[in-house]
């Protein structure tokens, strides 16, 4: 997948959620992009691709800390709610889509 194409599959998943705001470029380059994405509650996620290195981590973000996330270093696995330091193996990728997801159901618990 390239960048440009990454890219689109987030912009796409935020633009349809009722949760996000629109997503903005942090860094960008030929091979790597990060975009964060504001929620209306004041949290946002940070999302990083690499297309050389094939790296992908999403992070939900809230005073400054994680409190969920998912990523592929060393394999994917995702970081819970509540524990967000654990490290919990995933068999298969973790689409964007997935842990906007959960995100959302997350903010519908609160």
């Amino acid at each position: 997948m390239t960048v440009d194409e990454f890219e689109s599959v987030i912009r796409t998943a935020a633009l349809a959620s009722e949760i996000c705001h629109i997503p903005t470029v942090r860094r960008s380059s030929a091979s790597a992009v990060n975009l964060r994405i504001r929620l209306t509650n004041g949290d946002f996620i940070d999302v990083f691709y690499n297309e050389v290195s094939d790296t992908i981590a999403y992070a939900l973000i809230r005073e400054n800390r994680r409190i969920y996330g998912a990523d592929n270093t060393g394999g994917w696995h995702f970081h819970p709610f509540g524990t967000p330091q654990a490290h919990i193996p995933l068999a298969q990728p973790l689409p964007f889509t997935e842990f906007l997801a959960e995100v959302e159901r997350h903010a519908q618990d609160k």
